[in-house]
């Protein structure tokens, strides 16, 4: 995990690279089919790059982002009409037979099926229309972290040719030189922070509650850490009473538009009882939706020297196995 996490910047730079042909092909080819809404499949962390994705394009195309259901069609055996939409698959592997099958339901019933996937020769990468690479390498630590941030990488790739914006495309030219000076920046989470928590939740806004869907399964998987993640919003819809225990509270900070109202909540939060520890990105001239992927790389970084602390294998935790196969 630590080896891996560390080539994160190297990969997204050679992913920027090599796609960028292949994100003008992938654009014009949806240009002219005019998808009227996108559906995102996964499971995990891919699922959890699906919730970045609904973000990235609904706020910077304004064009409608729905997740799947992979058991409609793999349990209940229920065939969808897709045919107006565009379908993004996203995994590591690319071998999970729920996720390969709904795309091939996808595509049968006429919707255009991009993968977005780290083995380009895997059943989904031949199942879909078009495959827009992660380019990770070999990842062999359970807890997927370069090939997470790279299926980050490749949607701020993908959106930034499809609107033609160039303060993004700029900004992603910097954002590996970024991700690498956040490598070298002290630690966030430490081993004291973390003793003896065994419940918590993980609060965040917008693209903030995005990643934090893939931080706090971080935190189950690598430290065996109950935690929870939800929107700072609909966390005041009833979630909040749990405050009144004290409970641990992971506030994940993101300076875009939703930074001012999320610190208030928080802030409003810590009054009510709830034991608050923030995590942020250093203050770098990027564009706000490349941010996010500072925070989770830092966090990655942390975790992996938590569990090495506490005499934990990050690179196997007990149960879980690299790839997973669900039907």
């Amino acid at each position: 995990m630590t080896q891996e996490t560390a080539q994160t910047p190297s990969v997204i730079r050679q992913q920027l690279i090599r796609n960028a042909e292949q994100c003008e092909t992938l654009v014009r080819q949806i240009k002219a089919r005019k998808p009227s809404y996108v559906l995102m499949i996964g499971r995990g962390s891919s699922d959890h790059a699906g919730v970045f994705a609904k973000y990235l394009l609904e706020t910077e195309l304004g064009i409608p982002v729905m997740a799947s259901a992979p058991s409609v069609f793999g349990i209940y055996h229920k065939s969808v009409d897709h045919q107006n939409a565009l379908v993004i698959a996203i995994s590591q592997s690319g071998r999970s037979p729920d996720i390969v099958n709904q795309v091939k339901s996808a595509k049968a019933s006429g919707a255009m099926c991009l993968a977005l996937v780290n083995d380009e020769q895997s059943p989904l990468a031949q199942a879909a229309d078009f495959v827009l690479p992660m380019g990770a390498g070999l990842e062999q630590s359970v807890a997927a972290t370069k090939s997470y941030l790279a299926s980050l990488s490749a949607l701020l790739q993908l959106c930034a040719y499809w609107n033609n914006n160039t303060a993004l495309l700029a900004s992603l030219n910097n954002l590996p030189d970024a991700l690498e000076q956040v490598l070298t920046h002290p630690a966030q989470l430490t081993p004291d922070l973390l003793h003896d928590i065994q419940h918590c939740v993980m609060l965040g806004r917008g693209f903030g509650y995005a990643i934090s869907r893939e931080m706090a399964l971080k935190l189950k998987e690598v430290l065996a850490i109950h935690c929870e993640a939800f929107s700072s919003a609909e966390f005041m819809h009833g979630p909040s009473a749990m405050l009144a225990n004290q409970l641990h509270v992971i506030d994940v900070q993101v300076e875009d538009e939703t930074a001012d109202v999320h610190s208030s909540q928080i802030q409003t939060f810590a009054q009510q009882g709830g034991r608050v520890v923030s995590l942020s990105h250093p203050k770098l001239a990027l564009h706000p939706r490349c941010l996010p992927l500072l925070v989770v790389l830092r966090f990655y970084v942390d975790i992996e020297r938590i569990a090495q602390a506490y005499g934990r294998d990050p690179d196997r935790p007990q149960g879980l196995k690299k790839v997973t196969e669900t039907h």
